[in-house]
């Protein structure tokens, strides 16, 4: 590889339904050749533009864009400039949008939606993160569904707008599945729903989302456990954390201090 040259790539399958791969690259000279996937590619530039061809038409992807590619439709790729580009690509499963609307995808590949580019960037820092699955699939339902009104898809058929009662039964099976974790996708069929509608009812019932929910349930437990004196890498794992840093992270951002301080504090007091 000559001097001049940079490739920075980072891939790995997360365990949320619906993504079937997270791609995370820097390129300065490499051409990408005409081809296809098997699943949409919903691409976010964070540095310099990506020139394009889809069906003999030549897009751009800008920092402010959103480009959405469909399945079995084939593009190119190459930077516009010689400083390269720094992309993040999700690969989605090809029935989370539908082949119904590869048609309007490929007629246009690049939308400008700061908020939709904004959501993707969240979701993509909730993927790096090892145990936050639940707040990537809520994540996840939101862009799916703004990406369908992109697409003339419209939004997937909801129960009436308040639902309490979905929220309510949603709740119950976030706290009987708090240590093991329950997914979103599951969590939906069980209720015969739409992710991003229980994700909406739940927000509109109690004021945060699932994944908000069940995390500070969790940190309310690794709090009692650690006051009895439990370790912190038990409590963790007794309280559905993914790991004693999962763990310290949310303790953290919730209390201002770490389990071990939160646990110590205690001791001062006897």
């Amino acid at each position: 590889m000559s001097a001049k040259t940079k490739r920075e790539i980072v891939a790995w399958r997360p365990a949320v339904s619906g993504i079937t791969e997270v791609f995370h690259a820097r390129i300065t000279d490499h051409v990408y050749p005409m081809h296809t996937h098997d699943a949409w590619t919903l691409l976010i530039v964070d540095d310099g533009i990506v020139r394009f061809d889809v069906h003999r038409h030549e897009h751009g992807a800008l920092d402010q864009h959103v480009t959405l590619l469909p399945p079995q439709v084939a593009h190119n790729g190459n930077s516009a400039t010689p400083a390269g580009f720094r992309k993040r690509v999700l690969y989605l499963d090809s029935s989370l949008l539908g082949n119904g609307l590869i048609g309007a995808a490929a007629d246009k590949p690049v939308l400008e939606d700061p908020f939709l580019r904004h959501r993707i960037h969240l979701l993509h820092l909730a993927l790096a993160r090892p145990g936050e699955g639940l707040e990537a699939e809520s994540r996840l339902g939101f862009i799916a569904e703004r990406l369908r009104e992109h697409l003339g898809g419209g939004r997937a058929s909801e129960r009436p707008a308040g639902a309490p009662g979905l929220a309510w039964r949603l709740r119950d099976l976030l706290d009987e599945h708090l240590v093991d974790g329950l997914s979103l996708a599951q969590a939906a069929s069980l209720l015969q729903t739409q992710p991003a509608h229980l994700v909406r009812a739940f927000g509109r019932e109690f004021g945060v989302a699932p994944h908000q929910y069940i995390t500070g349930r969790r940190v309310d437990r690794a709090r009692r456990l650690l006051l009895d004196g439990m370790p912190p890498g038990l409590v963790a794992a007794a309280t559905g954390f993914y790991d004693q840093s999962h763990l310290t992270r949310h303790f953290r951002h919730a209390l201002g201090a770490s389990p071990g301080v939160y646990a110590r504090s205690a001791d001062s007091r006897r």
